[in-house]
């Protein structure tokens, strides 16, 4: 089916909800306006649609091929990154300083949504990339910068992040990977790195790894890791290509989805290239402090997965929702003298509600987010900047956690949609439902993103961030209570919203409590509770933009400027608060029973 970039739902979202006059008002943006925002997205819909989409189904089909060490892509894939490069995409929110055009993530997130909706298996390249990048300008030092951040904004080179070892996947202070300092001021790396998302490729000239890796005479755990380049062609002092590295791809993973992205098990160190043995690496920042370098690029990369949550949901919300207006199948609830199509059935009306709704509100809550992070960089005001940062680290591990685990139920969804159909490869729908399952599970497991919000977020501060949102909720409540009172057409669904939502706030306030509370004197009972507060917070927070979203649809409706977009919108909020509010009160309730919970976990699994 083909794919159409949401370019309206993303236009209302940036202006009407994330504040994208606020955000081009920020220093460093004040040549960026309003139409060229619109131009942007317009250009980056046509691109993706017509260069990218069409490469999503024979990714899946005709997956990355590994031959000797060296991977060939999907057919289709280098010459689109080869217009992905010339286009200027992968520059877009990075900084002109290097070649980037600095333009603000809240410009980014929907392009790169877009991107990833068309092609998820072609987007992650890409998205390694930025990741980089964003990690070299940060901690890089300026030979660093100068000689491997130009050449992947322009699309030349990519970037790979490598963590995990067979024996390391989440708990790195396993792992193993060596790195010995040589007299030049290099090192050489002996390891095996597994799950590399593009380590071998031949969409270009070469891959900038950045390689997690011990020192002889490192401390033992988290605390000895140090963070290293290790190219896979050598670089010389003028950019040029040296050597092939002691770098080796020994195989590709077999996967369950994003067949067309190559995950590959990589060696260093095995007496491959033209080097001798052990790879060549270049020690970022100082010794020891890798895995806190290394979180610059994975805060980045859980963002961008978040989004690919996002993306995935809106594919798959589109292919049901055209399969559903063309199949014909049974009568009409009412009765009717032939089939009809199955859009016009109770329950696949509450499917692709559902699908539509959560699509919609992960989306708008990722948009606020990035908003927050360009005030967090550039606002004037340093405390507004600490404001804005504190909200964007709280949203990361939300919308990284609950856009992912929104997507495999949408996708799920979207297979059911389909009927029988939707278990069969051609019809496409099993594709985003296998490529929507690694979502929650790379860049962080959900369990992972949710111990890090209740840890470092929530706890950290004695819940500031979590009681300030609540107060804000509070408020769009109470519009949504004034203006059901003016008696209009819509005041059901406005006092519908109203009350879900207050609910649902009390909901997250309780739960927060609750582990605030007890997380000196019953720590286990806190964790247990640390997805379900996750997904609760998700839930809320997302309500509550859908809500913002139907309060801007009335205000359009009183200036005589709604459409039919703002009526669909409208009515998409009052779905959530009816359908997927009520979450969060059960939710909550499995938080609240969490101690007791814990007594019986152990008894109940036989650990």
């Amino acid at each position: 089916m083909t794919y159409r970039a949401p370019t309206q739902d993303i236009r209302f979202i940036i202006k009407e909800l994330a504040d994208l006059d606020g955000v081009l008002a920020l220093p460093g943006f004040e040549e960026i306006t309003e139409d060229l925002v619109d131009a942007v997205l317009e250009e980056n819909a046509r691109f993706v649609e017509q260069a990218i989409a069409p490469l999503n189904r024979q990714g899946d089909t005709s997956g990355a091929k590994w031959s000797d060490g060296k991977v060939a892509t999907s057919p289709g894939f280098k010459q689109a990154f080869n217009e992905f490069a010339q286009g200027g995409w992968q520059g877009l929110q990075h900084e002109q300083e290097w070649g980037g055009q600095g333009l603000p993530k809240l410009v980014g997130a929907p392009a790169s949504e877009n991107i990833n909706a068309a092609s998820l298996a072609f987007s992650l390249c890409p998205l390694l990339t930025d990741g980089v990048i964003e990690a070299l300008t940060t901690v890089g030092t300026p030979k660093q910068q100068s000689l491997f951040i130009p050449p992947m904004l322009e699309g030349r080179w990519t970037g790979t992040m490598n963590l995990t070892e067979p024996q390391a996947g989440s708990d790195l202070a396993l792992l193993a990977t060596r790195a010995a300092r040589q007299d030049d001021g290099s090192y050489r790396l002996s390891g095996q790195k597994i799950f590399i998302t593009y380590g071998e490729h031949d969409m270009a000239e070469n891959i900038v790894h950045l390689v997690l890796a011990r020192t002889p005479d490192a401390p033992k755990g988290v605390k000895g890791i140090s963070l290293f380049i290790v190219p896979k062609y050598l670089v010389d002092d003028d950019g040029s290509l040296g050597a092939r590295n002691d770098v080796w791809c020994a195989s590709l993973e077999h996967k369950l989805g994003i067949h067309g992205s190559p995950t590959a098990v990589l060696l260093y160190g095995s007496g491959k290239g033209d080097v001798g043995e052990g790879a060549v690496g270049y020690l970022v920042g100082e010794e020891n402090r890798g895995l806190e370098y290394m979180f610059i690029m994975m805060n980045a990369a859980r963002y961008a997965v978040g989004i690919q949550g996002v993306a995935l949901s809106e594919r798959a919300l589109q292919q049901a929702a055209a399969y559903a207006r063309e199949r014909l199948q049974g009568q009409a609830l009412e009765g009717s003298e032939g089939p009809v199509a199955i859009v016009d059935h109770p329950d696949v009306q509450r499917m692709l509600l559902t699908m539509k709704a959560l699509t919609e509100g992960a989306r708008s809550l990722a948009y606020v987010a990035a908003a927050a992070c360009d005030k967090s960089r550039r606002h004037a005001d340093p405390a507004e900047r600490a404001r804005n940062k504190a909200l964007y680290e709280y949203y990361v591990p939300v919308v990284k956690g609950f856009s992912t685990e929104t997507s495999v139920e949408v996708a799920s969804l979207g297979v059911q949609v389909h009927g029988g159909m939707g278990f069969i490869e051609e019809t496409g729908a099993a594709q985003h439902y296998r490529d929507a399952r690694i979502l929650p599970i790379y860049e962080g497991t959900t369990a992972i993103q949710a111990n890090d919000f209740i840890g470092r977020k929530l706890l950290r501060d004695g819940g500031a961030v979590a009681k300030a949102l609540a107060q804000e909720m509070r408020a769009t409540a109470q519009q949504l209570e004034q203006a059901a009172a003016n008696d209009g057409a819509d005041a059901e669904g406005l006092a519908l919203m109203a009350r879900r939502l207050g609910r649902a706030i009390d909901a997250y306030e309780q739960a927060g409590g609750f582990l605030l509370a007890n997380a000196r004197s019953d720590l286990r009972a806190v964790f247990m509770g640390s997805v379900p507060y996750l997904m609760l917070a998700g839930v809320v927070h997302a309500g509550w933009q859908m809500a913002r979203a139907a309060l801007a649809c009335l205000e359009h409706e009183a200036a005589g400027t709604a459409t039919q977009f703002h009526r669909q919108k409208f009515a998409t909020a009052v779905f959530y608060a009816a359908h997927v509010l009520p979450r969060a009160e059960s939710l909550s309730a499995a938080i609240l029973e969490g101690g007791l919970a814990n007594r019986y976990a152990s008894p109940a699994i036989g650990a």
